[in-house]
């Protein structure tokens, strides 16, 4: 990912700037979150690799580090630049570096606030959650070079994010009876809500539109609200309703595939171009086939 136009982000030398790191860390982490100074600035920071974002007029903004485990760490972004892409931007270059590196997998320990945030950029939720600093985090873990597996529901929803946000025009969707538990947990509807008022479109074949009627589905009410942004078909054919998986993928190389469609474990990644285009090859004949599911448009929620 790009940075923001006037912003650069680069890998810095620890000793030289040193300062600017410092600047920013202190502000986020000691000043905002209350973090002490004794566990913020650890003696395993000359031993990591450092990115530092800077706006047009060369000031730091934004901080993140590659520990030598491997992990991902302080992610920082001054309070007024939050929510203009730089935080994307340093975990892009972070990832881009251990890349460079030949790393095939990277961790970090996510802040409960950021969770989503590190979802959206395909990484997956590990364990129970914990706190840190007197803050609660979860960690969660992304492969560089191949597909991450999916076996919760939590990462299942972390998928789900990960491949509406690196979308660019259109997502498609094949799904038994839209999926309770991912499909309909606010975080995701919000996800789609977004991609759609950005003129995202979003393809949906179903099995079983009925019993997401039954269900109340969020997806459907918000179609109501954004009809050109949404279209649900119907799969009737009894051949194509023996295909036993189901998945989401986008027209980039962002995807979540499923086995078994009424199971949430599978793999995902947002970068394999590849499966994405086998998975949407798939999903073609699978539409044309299909019935529109005009029941939807006429449903009163």
């Amino acid at each position: 990912m790009s940075p923001p136009t006037g912003i650069s982000v680069e890998p810095v030398d620890y000793a030289t700037a040193l300062p600017e790191l410092r600047l920013v860390r202190e502000a986020v982490f000691i000043r905002e979150q209350g973090v002490p100074a004794e566990i913020e600035l650890d003696a395993l920071d000359p031993e990591c690799r450092h990115v530092l974002a800077r706006d047009a007029d060369g000031r730091p903004i934004g901080t993140g580090r590659l520990t030598p485990s491997r992990r991902i760490g302080r992610m920082a972004v001054l309070a007024d630049w939050r929510g203009r892409g730089v935080g994307d931007a340093l975990l892009a270059a972070l990832i881009e570096e251990a890349r460079r590196l030949g790393w095939h997998e990277l961790s970090l320990h996510a802040q409960a606030s950021a969770i989503e945030f590190y979802a959206r950029n395909g990484f997956l939720p590990e364990g129970a959650r914990f706190v840190e600093a007197g803050i609660e985090h979860l960690t969660m873990r992304r492969r560089l070079d191949a597909a991450n597996p999916v076996d919760t529901r939590e990462g299942a929803r972390a998928a789900m994010l990960g491949v509406i946000a690196s979308a660019g025009r259109s997502v498609f969707v094949y799904s038994r009876s839209l999926d309770p538990g991912v499909l309909d947990v606010p975080e995701v509807v919000a996800a789609f809500r977004r991609f759609a008022t950005h003129r995202g479109e979003v393809h949906v074949l179903l099995h079983d539109p009925a019993a997401a009627q039954r269900a109340v589905a969020p997806l459907i009410g918000l179609s109501q609200r954004l009809p050109s942004a949404f279209a649900f078909r119907a799969v009737e054919e009894p051949g194509d309703r023996e295909y036993p998986a189901a998945f989401a993928v986008n027209d980039r190389d962002g995807w979540y595939y499923r086995p078994l469609g009424h199971r949430f474990d599978g793999d995902t990644r947002i970068d394999g171009g590849a499966r994405a285009r086998q998975l949407r090859y798939e999903f073609e004949p699978f539409w044309e086939r299909a019935r529109p599911v005009t029941e939807f448009r006429a449903l009163g929620i």
